[in-house]
């Protein structure tokens, strides 16, 4: 249980850290660029909310297919702990996407 704790919660914050860090780094190119900061962060914000997903899973081909092959096999712990995985991954980036809503006075 302890690795399953330990990539669930890397992965929450991975998922994070993308979003986090594409929405202020994105900010910063608005303002060399002179575009309106605030809306760039939130654009990108909601814009990369499903690549740090897949970034934190591995992947998107990879977390579908050890799905697929161990329902069918019918071992549904290691499937379950794989939508966990994305459920915490999910969770992170939708985290991030919030903080930066607020961040930006709009949450």
């Amino acid at each position: 249980m302890n690795v399953f704790l330990s990539k669930a919660v890397l992965d929450f914050f991975i998922a994070f850290g993308i979003v986090l860090g594409g929405a202020m780094l994105g900010g910063i190119g608005a303002v060399v660029s002179i575009q309106p900061p605030t809306q760039t962060m939130l654009d990108v914000a909601d814009r990369i909310k499903i690549w740090a997903l897949a970034a934190a899973v591995g992947g998107t081909i990879d977390p579908m297919r050890v799905i697929e092959s161990n329902m069918l096999d019918g071992n549904l712990s290691p499937a379950i702990k794989q939508i966990l995985y994305l459920v915490f991954a999910f969770l992170g980036a939708h985290m991030g996407s919030e903080l930066v809503k607020w961040v930006c006075g709009r949450g």
